[in-house]
């Protein structure tokens, strides 16, 4: 077996027993990035030499019997999280060779830990996309391809796409993203891996770049939802410099994976069963709803009648939010800067230069539904459906304990095809912005192929804070699934 076929779990096993060392581990992927990154462009920034000095500290850590829980281990890091010393772009020109003095609160916590880090991962710029394909470094691939149609390239999922790629290319063991409609969730399921997005204050937003304040949540990308329990307990946890941060105890969500369902209410919400919603999704939908069956929990029929008015909801409240947020990068203080007449002219140069085109595109959607005359039609009454969807949910857990449903409408697609349809890409997050909006933990989970040979995965959405129950129904549908497919990039 390859150093990189090892998951997470075995890899601290085998670091333990001193099978391996974290040098070995860690140029094991250095190689794998060197020869996979220039065609899947999921890395913006590879930190080699850095990450080889850490895995020798690593070495002397674990030869004293003082490694921590993640000692030794390769993981990648979404270019949005601050990191001190290293370049972060948010795959953005505006931020040009920006490089913070600060670390985040959730790669500190890593660095505590013991975590390698081999480089910086792209994105949708300012995680603003489904695709990846709005990055200002390029677009990342997704490592599957079309069983009979191979010369296709297809898009990962955004906007951690390049966590996802990177994490079912073996170009790390797991990864660091961030959730703002279902920028989690959808890039794993396209991706044929596991990704959670948390309840909104359980990891900490301090140091990373801001898109939706109300709805931005990070959380971890792995290869399994046992390699996620691992990450997550090390990303959890109060931080007084976030105040949306909760301070509450962190569980062992690793213990949580293996506990079973047997006793369980599974609400299956019948407001997700969409108009043209692919066969193939439906099929897998009743193939997961059977496994949960099987393994001892009951299923019911619940109804989120809210749900229809969810899409339209984020791409108020989000763009608003996003407009707010992205007034800082003005060229003067940091970033890049283009040169105007006045004042008023390098705003407007700085800004025209460094943001793309869906970058730009949202930031005015959320000036005019901020804008006078149109804050109460807009923006307000936004937020008071998006309380009524709260409620959908607060009703809902009165009949269930987790809640099962497909985690994207389609498997992955290609490069160049949705990408002139905005609102065929939003659609993209049809099954993901609920949880988003209500501040609830949603996990993906790959489940199945596709007729094409794609993955395709299953949502599991919980109650506030409780993960643990998320953790259980999704070892139980991975267990069912028995999902061990390679990517065709990489067999």
């Amino acid at each position: 077996m390859r150093p990189t076929d090892l998951s997470l779990a075995q890899a601290r096993l085998a670091l333990d027993a001193r099978q391996i060392s974290a040098r070995e581990l860690t140029q094991a992927y250095l190689d794998a990035i060197a020869a996979l990154n220039p065609r899947l462009n999921a890395y913006i920034t590879v930190t080699a030499e850095a990450a080889l000095t850490a895995a020798d500290a690593a070495d002397q850590k674990l030869a004293a019997g003082q490694g921590g829980p993640l000692e030794g281990i390769p993981l990648g890091i979404k270019d949005l999280f601050c990191t001190a010393g290293t370049r972060t772009t948010a795959a953005s020109r505006i931020l040009g060779d920006f490089t913070p003095p600060y670390e985040s609160t959730i790669t500190r916590q890593l660095l505590r830990d013991g975590a390698v880090f081999l480089g910086k991962l792209n994105l949708d710029e300012f995680a603003m996309g489904s695709s990846n394909a709005t990055s200002a470094f390029g677009p990342v691939e997704n490592p599957w391809s079309r069983r009979n149609d191979p010369d296709t390239r297809l898009v990962p999922g955004g906007s951690s796409g390049g966590s996802a790629a990177a994490v079912a290319a073996r170009l790390a063991l797991g990864a660091t993203a961030t959730d703002t409609g279902g920028s989690i969730r959808q890039p794993a399921a396209f991706c044929g891996v596991a990704g959670i997005k948390p309840t909104y204050g359980r990891c900490s937003r301090f140091g990373v770049v801001a898109f939706a304040s109300s709805l931005d949540q990070a959380g971890p990308i792995a290869r399994d939802v046992m390699d996620c329990a691992v990450l997550l307990r090390s990303m959890s946890g109060f931080d007084p410099q976030d105040s949306t941060s909760v301070d509450m105890a962190v569980p062992d969500f690793a213990a949580a994976v293996g506990r079973g369902v047997r006793g369980m209410r599974i609400g299956i919400p019948r407001e997700y069963r969409m108009a043209g919603m692919p066969a193939e999704i439906e099929a897998l939908w009743q193939q997961g709803i059977a496994w949960l069956r099987d393994a001892g929990a009951s299923i019911v029929d619940v109804s989120l009648p809210h749900t229809k008015y969810a899409l339209p909801t984020y791409y108020i409240v989000a763009p608003a939010e996003a407009s707010s947020n992205l007034a800082r990068y003005d060229g003067v203080r940091f970033g890049a800067r283009v040169a105007g007449a006045d004042l008023t002219e390098l705003y407007e140069k700085t800004r025209a230069a460094g943001f793309g085109a869906e970058v730009q595109r949202r930031i005015m959607i959320g000036t005019y539904v901020l804008s006078a005359g149109y804050y109460d039609a807009y923006y307000l009454k936004a937020q008071q459906v998006r309380t009524l969807i709260k409620r959908d949910f607060d009703l809902a857990w009165a009949q269930c304990d987790a809640l099962l449903t497909p985690a994207t409408p389609s498997a992955a697609f290609g490069l160049d095809e949705k990408q002139d349809d905005p609102v065929a890409m939003y659609l993209n997050d049809i099954f993901t912005v609920t949880a988003n909006l209500a501040g609830l933990p949603g996990m993906a989970v790959p489940a199945g192929l596709d007729g094409q040979g794609l993955p395709l995965g299953l949502q599991i959405i919980g109650q506030p804070f409780d993960e643990e129950s998320v953790f259980a129904v999704a070892g139980a549908v991975e267990r069912a699934a028995g999902f061990s497919a390679r990517p065709g990039v990489i067999a």
